[in-house]
């Protein structure tokens, strides 16, 4: 899959920068076309010339060279690319990412280009840690910036935890998924996932045990097959997967509004546990306990957000996908709420507090379209996520 594929490397600064010296052996050997960058601080840590001679590539370290910015070069080495990796991603680099930061070459095309970029993260596991990278990380993520690693292991530092750089191959097979199309390949499709919390007062609200687990498979699922995916999660337990596009929010009506707002879709999955009810009238601090008895809390119900999408006149995707999380009659239960939402398929679930199924790391589905219904066999929730990935699949090509 990577013959002829022309890779930009840029080489940030960290005792990792060796190992991307077998990552441009690893991609030449596959037919690959690497054009390294090698920024100042790389440079302290691979040679150039050792670099090239890998690559068989002029090497790129100044921004202000002024024979290829006579001609845009920075320009046209951030386009003529079909993927940029970043490896070893330092914390430096991924911060100039996320504020927008232009200061050097690496940087410029990062910020000049149209193409995807792939970044593979090493550090020390405190930076790795730290409040400012991990936001730095998200931001990235909701980007659409893809990520491989960083693992877990013992450091050069001499400390022990999450900021290795991922192993060449590891980042090869990280390029060639990034680089295949796969069957969904031009198609957009919306998932929502996780509970929504709806606010009682600012530091209270009402919520579920969802953690998202489901949603968040799906989403990884559809985009490992190609599919540009827009992900519109409330505030789940899992971080969001890498690669696709992606919209937090708080409460059904902001979700609401997000799925509204987003780009046309061939096909929605809506695996959200979305609140029905909030508190009409929430309070604008704390409530407090002051003997006089207790607050009423007044309900209104939630948009449907299932049933909006499904009875849209214009604009409704090919196909919706509904879950019916239910603790009696299952089956009766979500054919009818397929039936009064108005989707295409419903997956029905029983997550009575003895299956352990809400929150928990597998699923045991029944999938019911128009003219009958499939059970499938507990299983991961990755599983559950690649089988119905593959029924999309066959249903919108």
């Amino acid at each position: 899959m990577l013959a002829d594929k022309r890779i930009l490397l840029i080489i940030g600064g960290g005792i990792a920068a060796f190992k991307s010296l077998d990552l441009i052996r690893r991609l030449r050997e596959r037919g690959a076309f690497v054009t390294p960058v090698l920024t100042k601080s790389g440079a302290e840590f691979v040679t150039p010339l050792s670099v090239s001679a890998l690559a068989g590539e002029k090497i790129y370290s100044d921004l202000f060279d002024l024979t290829s910015e006579a001609e845009m070069g920075h320009i046209e080495l951030s386009r003529s690319a079909d993927l940029i990796v970043v490896a070893p991603g330092t914390a430096d680099l991924m911060a100039k990412m996320a504020g927008g930061l232009a200061n050097d070459l690496a940087s410029t095309l990062l910020l000049a280009t149209d193409k995807r970029v792939l970044v593979a993260p090493s550090m020390n596991v405190r930076m790795w840690e730290h409040p400012a990278t991990q936001r730095n990380l998200a931001t990235l993520k909701s980007d659409g910036v893809l990520f491989v690693g960083p693992n877990e292991g013992d450091m050069a530092c001499g400390e022990y935890g999450y900021g290795r750089l991922a192993e060449p191959l590891e980042i090869v097979d990280a390029i060639d998924a990034a680089l295949s199309g796969g069957p969904l390949k031009g198609k957009h499709i919306l998932v929502t996932s996780g509970p929504t919390h709806e606010p009682i007062d600012p530091v209270r609200y009402i919520a579920n045990r969802s953690s998202g687990a489901q949603g968040t498979a799906i989403a990884k699922a559809l985009a490992a097959l190609g599919a540009d995916v827009t992900f519109v999660t409330g505030p789940a337990d899992v971080p969001p997967p890498n690669g696709v596009r992606v919209i937090k929010v708080q409460t059904a009506a902001e979700m609401l509004t997000a799925v509204m707002e987003a780009p046309a879709s061939d096909a929605a999955v809506f695996a959200a546990a979305v609140a029905d009810w909030r508190v009409e009238n929430a309070g604008p601090s704390k409530i407090k306990k002051d003997g006089n008895g207790l607050p009423t809390l007044e309900f209104a119900e939630n948009p449907d957000i299932l049933a909006t999408v499904s009875k849209l006149k214009k604009g409704r995707p090919g196909l919706v996908i509904g879950f019916a999380a239910e603790t009696d009659d299952v089956i009766a239960n979500a054919t009818a709420k397929r039936l009064r939402k108005g989707c295409d398929w419903i997956v029905a679930n029983d997550v009575s507090p003895a299956t352990g199924i809400m929150g928990g790391t597998e699923n045991d589905v029944t999938l019911i379209i128009a003219d009958g219904s499939e059970d499938w066999p507990r299983m991961g929730k990755d599983a559950v996520a690649q089988r119905l990935a593959q029924k999309l699949v066959e249903a919108i090509k």
